[in-house]
């Protein structure tokens, strides 16, 4: 089965061709029901009301616009839900055979002024940071591009933000006053060791004709693949967050060892050049707070030296503990110590309230139990 969620309108023209559209009819077509899944949310081509009912039946015979099931919804006391997510197999919109389900964690954190929704990019993290719980399970695979759209679909058709099921022609999911209205790929996985997937995804979420988010709405957060964040800046122009959290290699080969190939110099020399190149206001940095690893006021020191001449926000984050994680979070004292210190340099740096930290929803917490059965695309 083919899913269609994902895929960008040249590739769902080419679809309605082998399943017999007439050229003449396929643009046409396509835009048809790229408005129905992304503007009106149609999960079922018997929503479609403007489609023939012999193209619903072809549609529906070889072709999908169902959403992942929900194995599990946990709601924490803060209000954060947290949703375990299982891909049926399926051909993904680039043609790849899916051949097995696998599960992902998708986390929606509600504010007073916004609704920020967490993406996973892959199965499992291929990255090892050894303060983050989803580094301890193995690499499954990376997400397709409909996968990663899914997410962002699933939670809008959960939190009401599609009209409701009878699809009134009348009614379409609302411009302003959306629950989701932020999107961060930040969930499971290093999202520029999968960019292709996560581009197609992003530019559809972008598109003012399908979810139509604004741009300084989306972050993807990296944790320093420096020849994506240059792909970044030239192919999506998203907001872009860096997931810090040292401020030398020593150090930051240990805990985030993707270091060892993007060093911290190299790191930040991408940095300066992506506000210009992405038109992009400002960078934020990532930095988890572990009790006497990086919490020092001479650390505090060295980041505003590193990170003076790039427009930034740094987002101090309390580290959240997990089963069988070897640190412990830096006092709340000790956080605004080094949090005071940034903002008197000049920095906004706000330290990150935990969210969801009771149903394992919180940043680091993330895991889902599938193990690596398919190859790795």
């Amino acid at each position: 089965m083919i899913s269609l969620i994902g895929q960008n309108r040249i590739q769902l023209a080419q679809t309605l061709g082998k399943i017999g559209v007439p050229a003449s009819q396929q643009k046409m077509r396509a835009d048809q029901i790229w408005h129905w899944i992304y503007v009106r949310g149609a999960t079922s081509f018997d929503q479609m009301l403007n489609l023939s009912k012999a193209l619903r039946t072809d549609l529906d015979a070889a072709t999908s616009v169902s959403l992942p099931e929900i194995v599990q919804e946990q709601v924490s006391i803060d209000g954060t839900r947290k949703w375990l997510l299982r891909f049926p197999p399926h051909i993904s919109a680039d043609g790849t055979p899916r051949p097995a389900p696998v599960d992902v964690e998708t986390v929606y954190i509600p504010e007073a002024q916004r609704g920020t929704l967490c993406v996973s990019s892959q199965v499992g993290c291929s990255l090892t940071c050894t303060f983050c719980h989803t580094g301890t399970q193995k690499m499954v695979r990376n997400l397709d591009a409909g996968e990663i759209l899914a997410q962002v679909l699933l939670a809008r058709h959960r939190l009401g933000d599609y009209p409701d099921a009878d699809y009134d022609p009348g009614i379409i999911a609302p411009d302003t006053g959306r629950k989701v209205s932020n999107i961060v790929m930040m969930g499971m996985g290093e999202p520029l060791f999968n960019f292709d997937n996560v581009k197609q995804a992003l530019l559809i979420a972008l598109d003012d004709k399908a979810c139509g988010f604004s741009r300084r709405r989306v972050t993807l957060s990296t944790s320093g693949v420096i020849p994506g964040i240059d792909r970044t800046a030239a192919e999506i122009r998203c907001m872009l967050a860096i997931s810090l959290h040292a401020v030398n290699d020593e150090l930051r080969d240990e805990i985030v060892p993707i270091n060892r190939k993007y060093p911290i110099a190299d790191l930040l020399n991408a940095c300066r050049r992506y506000p210009q190149e992405a038109n992009c206001r400002r960078i934020t940095f990532e930095y988890v707070m572990l009790k006497d690893v990086n919490d020092s006021l001479e650390e505090a020191r060295e980041l505003v030296r590193l990170l003076r001449g790039i427009p930034a926000k740094v987002n101090l984050i309390p580290f959240n503990p997990w089963p069988g994680s070897q640190y412990v979070c830096s006092s709340k004292k000790q956080i605004h110590r080094f949090a005071d210190y940034l903002i008197e340099q000049g920095f906004e740096s706000p330290v990150r309230t935990p969210r969801g930290r009771d149903i394992f929803a919180a940043c680091g917490q993330l895991k889902s139990a599938t193990e690596k059965t398919v190859d790795l695309k």
